[in-house]
C-alpha cells in the first residue's frame, strides 16, 4: 500500500521538486498551495506525512500545524517544515508546536528524502505487504484481521491507513464484526497499545463490532494499561466468534 504524502506549498517549483524527490518510491503525492487547502486536505485524505512550507497566502504553515495538532485526528501524523529561516529560537518554536522535523530552503530531493526516511519506511515498500500491515481473512460475516509481527514506529501509520481503508468496504461485504487477532505480537508495549485503542475507536465510528484474540500472557498484559484495563481478550478464534 503506497504512503500518502501531501506537500502544502505557493511554490509550484518546490512541489515540483518534492514529488520528484518521491518518484523512485511507491508513494501518492498530494498537493496544495496554502494552509487552507492543506488542512482540508488533511482532513478527507489522512496522510501518513505532510511536508509544510511557513509562508503561504490565505493560510501559513504555522497557522496549518497549530489546527494539526488540535486536531485528535491529525496531530499524530508527522509534519516536516519547510523554512528560510534557522535561527535556534524560531527552531524552539517550532519544536514546542509540536513539528517532528524542519529543512531550510533550499534543500535537494535526496536531502528531503533522507528526513522523511526517519517517519516511512520507504525502503520497505517492497516488502510483503503482510509483514507491514498484517492481513485480512473473512470468515462468513465476520473479517479477522492479524497484526503484523513488528509493531514499531514504522509500521503503525501503514496499519493504520490498512484498517481505515478497509472499514467502508465492510457494510457492502455484508460483515458488521471483526476480530482483532493479535497473538503475532511478540510485547504489547504503550505504542501497541495506544494502537490498538485508536483501531477501536476506528471501528466503533464506523459500527463495526470487534473483539480481540490473545494469548493468556497478553490478556494479563492488558490489565497493566490503564487504556486497556477494562478491555476482554479472548482466547481462541471460536470463543471470540461465539462472544458476538
Amino acid at each position: 500500500m503506497p504512503y500518502k504524502v501531501l506537500s502544502v506549498d505557493d511554490s509550484q517549483t518546490i512541489r515540483q521538486i518534492v514529488k520528484k524527490a518521491f518518484e523512485p518510491y511507491d508513494c501518492e503525492i498530494m498537493e496544495a498551495q496554502n494552509g487552507k487547502e492543506g488542512l482540508a486536505m488533511a482532513e478527507s485524505e489522512k496522510p501518513d506525512l505532510i511536508i509544510l512550507d511557513i509562508t503561504m497566502p490565505v493560510m501559513t504553515g504555522i497557522e496549518m500545524l497549530a489546527k494539526l495538532k488540535d486536531d485528535p485526528n491529525l496531530m499524530q501524523i508527522p509534519v516536516i517544515m519547510l523554512t528560510a529561516e534557522s535561527g535556534k529560537e524560531y527552531v524552539m518554536q517550532l519544536v514546542k508546536m509540536g513539528v517532528s522535523d524542519y529543512m531550510a530552503k533550499p534543500f535537494k530531493g535526496e536531502q528531503l528524502i533522507d528526513r522523511v526516511k526517519n517517519f516511512l519506511d520507504l525502503d520497505g515498500l517492497g516488502k510483503d505487504s503482510s509483514d507491514i500491515i498484517g492481513s485480512f481473512k473473512p470468515s462468513g460475516q465476520i473479517l479477522i484481521y492479524s497484526f503484523p509481527v513488528e509493531i514499531n514506529r514504522k509500521t503503525v501509520k501503514p496499519i493504520l491507513a490498512a484498517v481505515r481503508e478497509k472499514c467502508p468496504e465492510l457494510p457492502g461485504a455484508g460483515i458488521k464484526h471483526i476480530i482483532l487477532d493479535i497473538t503475532k505480537i511478540p510485547t504489547i508495549d504503550m505504542r501497541t497499545i495506544n494502537l490498538i485503542v485508536t483501531i477501536l475507536k476506528t471501528l466503533r465510528e464506523k459500527k463495526i463490532h470487534s473483539r480481540i484474540v490473545g494469548t493468556k500472557n497478553q490478556s494479563e498484559a492488558f490489565k497493566g494499561f490503564q487504556e486497556t484495563s477494562n478491555i476482554p481478550i479472548q482466547v481462541s478464534l471460536e470463543k471470540a466468534k461465539a462472544d458476538f
